[in-house]
């Protein structure tokens, strides 16, 4: 029985403070085993409700509140300003070794020998690697085991207090596990995953909002905030990698040990680290992250190397506030400077129009990067860039190398020495030291920029609907790059219904030349698909059968498989019994197009822009010459339709209709068929396992039938 078991089996009367201190343990343990282990077991609804029950636990008795409450992670009153805090042991830096090469390793490795006074033929030193992780560096202050304070490094003597900022992040423990010391400082980086990090500036660009230039100053900034709901709002992570002060606790007698011990407190600890002898471990370990640098699902700009013997780092000692007993050994910068030498167009698979920096061939996170995304027409004039500017260029993981900005004017000097003696990286740390008010040129911005207005593959207009940051081509089905996703979509079993025309059958098709537009579909024979890569002949008979079977199909499914921007299959539906013939949408006005049923300005816009190519016309004018066709009929009043107006709801498994042709019996009646129950839902259509549609639909009062009463309500019984 799990734990969560064993708090619902024993909790059906409890003492509230009993309740809550069982509810605080459970709660505390999901999230341990979420954050730090990866290995959730309760789902995230079980997880939410247990909160729930504790915050309603502890609004109805304030008194049961605890500090390493999970409820005291979120919220926190917004401050005037963070206050100083006065670091009790130094959080210093340490040595850092530019070479990236193997001899960084073994030069640290002679160093610490000759410190030692080993002779040469004397036995290797045990060292500890880890990662160097490219985040802030903070400190975490548990007394008696309760989180009491969190800090930033700030100059190493004096940081700032962001305890309730730090609350936020998942894998720091508001309470250690296991017998934890009277005082335990611990040392750690906070960051940001790539993938938190480009779901945030997607989200920045989506909103028209400014983007961040990567994840290390993106956490450095949010930990700095005033508001801890928006440092929670920016998911940073946390990992632990030495300490501060310590009273009452043995320490380990070697590094290694010590982050074992911390993981044992229940402290994040990355799993990417070894304890080895002798410099051939230290080189092999470099080389070893270096291979797996793209994969990590984080940013680290180096390794560290660190005496493990606890006892030989106090005598080593230390030199200029740095420990002789470290060092942070390199990679290539995942950021550099670099010349704009000119933007051009990407037409993406789905018809996006993306600007493509040109730069000036940059070696950045390993590879030389020659392009560089600029996202879309308005993140490019935020960021102030032109052709022939100075500017900064990131690559880290698999992530495409982006522009991130323009190096500030005050900085233009220093980036011209750059280019010449090969230290960007000085230029992109003072960029990211002098802010974003410093990067807009002192004279007035003047694009040297235009968006086309007509796209640069297939001469189709380009558009940009109100409220959208990026520009589309309209060509669709006969756009050139936008071929395969367009095949694809018009093969799909809710479309055209092709069976075996799939995504790697469809890159052979259109790699090879073979088709270039839709009706190509249509004047395939069995010889070519025969002599395709592992197309077998039945294969290919298969194919050509489905292709013939397809060119019977109805209005609706035609018209949303020419993969109209915004044309689902619910308006192909209205448009269908709208309209009733295919002639009659293509050469509907906007305002005709708006009297349909759920058409609005965008989509009206969106169909009339596409009818109004004449290449897209000529498509459809060839595939109903190669046989596509469906039965028409005369415009249809929504009005008239016997379920007009109502919205239908279905839930489980019917006897003899499936899910599909139970929607489309509904819709063709006028019906409209919903996703969820509300109090807008006129009935539900259940069958067997049905669930929570029908409690929910059960609980407002909804009339529910099954499908033999849905069969007579459209008199087909």
């Amino acid at each position: 029985m799990s734990q969560t078991d064993l708090f619902a089996a024993n909790s059906q009367n409890p003492e509230p403070a009993q309740e809550a201190a069982a509810l605080r343990a459970l709660l505390n343990r999901h999230a341990h085993l979420y954050y730090v282990l990866d290995a959730p077991e309760v789902p995230d609804a079980e997880y939410d409700r247990l909160f729930q029950r504790l915050q309603a636990l502890e609004q109805a008795h304030p008194e049961l509140l605890t500090p390493d409450s999970p409820t005291q992670r979120v919220g926190g009153r917004v401050l005037d300003s963070l206050r100083a805090v006065r670091h009790r042991v130094p959080m210093l830096s340490i040595q850092t070794e530019t070479d990236t090469t193997e001899a960084g390793a073994r030069a640290f490795d002679a160093r610490v020998r000759r410190e030692l006074g080993l002779a040469a033929d004397a036995p290797p030193v045990e060292y500890a690697a880890e990662l160097k992780f490219d985040g802030l560096a903070i400190s975490l202050r548990y007394e008696d085991g309760l989180l009491v304070l969190g800090s930033t490094r700030g100059d190493g003597e004096t940081g700032e207090d962001v305890t309730q900022n730090l609350r936020t992040i998942g894998q720091i423990p508001l309470k250690l596990q296991g017998e934890a010391p009277p005082v335990l400082e611990v040392r750690g980086e906070v960051y940001m995953r790539r993938d938190d990090f480009e779901r945030l500036n997607e989200r920045q660009r989506e909103a028209g909002e400014k983007t961040f230039i990567n994840p290390r100053n993106t956490a450095a900034g949010a930990i700095r905030q005033l508001d801890p709901a928006l440092v929670a709002a920016r998911k940073l992570s946390f990992f632990a990698y030495g300490l501060g002060e310590v009273q009452g606790w043995a320490l380990p007698d070697t590094h290694g040990a010590m982050l074992d011990a911390l993981q044992a407190f229940g402290l994040p600890v990355s799993a990417e680290r070894i304890v080895g002898a002798g410099a051939q471990a230290l080189v092999a370990f470099h080389q070893h992250v270096a291979a797996r640098r793209d994969e990590l699902p984080f940013d680290i700009d180096g390794v560290v190397y660190k005496v493990n013997s606890l006892a030989l780092q106090r005598q080593l000692g230390f030199k200029s506030r740095e420990p002789r007993w470290a060092v942070a050994h390199k990679y290539p910068a995942q950021e550099q400077v670099t010349r704009l030498n000119g933007i051009e167009i990407q037409v993406g698979r789905t018809g996006k129009l993306t600007p493509v920096a040109k730069l000036e061939p940059v070696f950045v996170g390993g590879t030389t990067v020659s392009n560089a995304t600029l996202h879309n027409l308005f993140e490019l004039r935020r960021k102030r860039a032109r052709v022939g500017d100075q500017v900064i260029v990131r690559r880290a993981g698999d992530v495409i190398p982006e522009v991130v900005g323009v190096v500030p004017t005050v900085l233009a000097p220093l980036a011209e020495r750059a280019a010449r003696t090969g230290d960007e990286e000085a230029v992109v740390d003072a960029a990211a030291q002098a802010g974003p008010t410093a990067i807009a040129p002192r004279v007035p911005y003047v694009p040297n920029f235009r968006m086309p207005r007509q796209c640069p593959i297939c001469g189709s207009a380009v558009v940009r609907e109100k409220g959208e940051v990026n520009h589309r081509c309209s060509g669709g089905i006969v756009c050139a790059a936008q071929r395969k996703q367009a095949i694809l979509h018009y093969a799909q079993r809710r479309a055209m219904d092709i069976e075996g025309l799939g995504d790697k059958l469809v890159d052979q098709l259109v790699d090879g030349g073979i088709v270039r537009s839709l009706p190509d579909l249509y004047r395939l024979g069995l010889t070519a698909l025969a002599a395709l890569d592992r197309m077998a002949e039945k294969s290919a008979a298969n194919l050509l059968k489905a292709l013939e079977d397809s060119k019977k199909t109805t209005l609706p499914r035609f018209l949303f498989g020419l993969g109209i921007r915004h044309v689902g299959e619910s308006t192909a539906k209205d448009l269908a019994r709208h309209f009733g013939q295919l002639d009659r949408i293509m050469d509907a006005t906007e305002g005709q197009l708006l009297e349909v049923n759920d058409v609005g300005p965008v989509v009206a816009q969106s169909l009339h822009t596409f009818f109004a190519q004449p290449h897209n016309r000529e498509a459809v004018a060839q595939l109903r010459a190669a046989g596509v066709h469906w039965e028409e009929g005369a415009p249809a009043e929504r009005a008239s339709l016997p379920l007009a107006g109502q919205t239908f709801v279905l839930t489980g498994t019917l006897p003899t209709l499936s899910r599909d042709e139970a929607k489309e019996r509904l819709e063709a009646a006028g019906a409209k068929v919903a996703g969820s129950v509300s109090k807008k839902t006129h009935c539900v259509v259940a069958g067997e396992e049905a669930g929570s549609k029908l409690d929910k639909a059960r609980e407002l009062g909804i009339p529910v039938i099954d499908e033999a009463a849905l069969l007579a309500l459209l008199g087909l019984r």
